[in-house]
């Protein structure tokens, strides 16, 4: 059983995508950003950077991974889906997975930042992290012209990573007209019945207190 402390957002969705895709059971523990729960001693006896998502493999003696990509990789190694044993084509899932945790998420999370929610509208920085937001999509626009999927005719933790945060591109400011291959990818994969599953959660959670109880039990190891 895996353990899965996170909260709604495209990094936390894009565990639960994984997991649902891979039909793993697992328990998902809700962690409440608005309250900073990511902050509390006990969350950070997990993820000593104070962020979600992070799991806990009970099967391997509560091992706990955190850092979203680092997840990803951990599970498809670990069940031996949608992260292919070739070396090339491992290599391609994983430079697309960093291109996601490097490039797009950082620059969507910061237009987000930028155009949603700092008190000030500063129109040059709102402006320089959407423009790098699409810039991004075309690097992925152009991508997908070539192959159906990221790394290639495979469908991987890679098309999850990326797709979990280009679904939110109108939340940054940012459009995709003209980018027909990575509606193309966008659209094929919300049909998917597990990425539809996993951007719904975390809305049914376990109560919060399930973090204390845990970390508790692992002081004491």
């Amino acid at each position: 059983m895996i353990d899965v402390y996170s909260s709604p957002t495209p990094n936390g969705h894009k565990v639960t995508v994984a997991l649902d895709e891979m039909g793993v059971e697992y328990n998902l523990i809700g962690v409440d950003l608005s309250k900073q729960e990511q902050k509390t001693p006990e969350f950070l006896k997990l993820n000593p950077n104070g962020r979600i998502p992070v799991i806990v493999d009970r099967e391997n003696d509560d091992f706990v991974v955190f850092e979203s990509g680092a997840i990803m990789i951990y599970l498809g190694e670990k069940y031996g889906q949608f992260y292919p044993a070739d070396p090339k084509v491992r290599s391609r899932v994983q430079q697309w997975l960093m291109f996601q945790m490097g490039g797009v998420g950082p620059m969507m999370g910061q237009a987000n930042v930028f155009y949603r929610y700092f008190p000030e509208k500063i129109q040059p920085a709102i402006e320089r992290y959407q423009k790098e937001c699409r810039r991004l999509f075309e690097v992925l626009d152009g991508r997908l012209a070539e192959s159906p999927y990221l790394a290639g005719d495979e469908y991987t933790i890679a098309d999850m990573a990326n797709w979990c945060w280009v679904r939110t591109h109108r939340w940054s400011g940012v459009e995709i007209d003209g980018l027909d291959h990575l509606k193309r990818w966008l659209d094929e994969l919300a049909e998917r019945p597990a990425c539809q599953s996993g951007i719904s959660k975390p809305g049914k959670i376990k109560d919060a207190a399930e973090l204390v109880r845990h970390a508790q039990t692992m002081v004491t190891r």
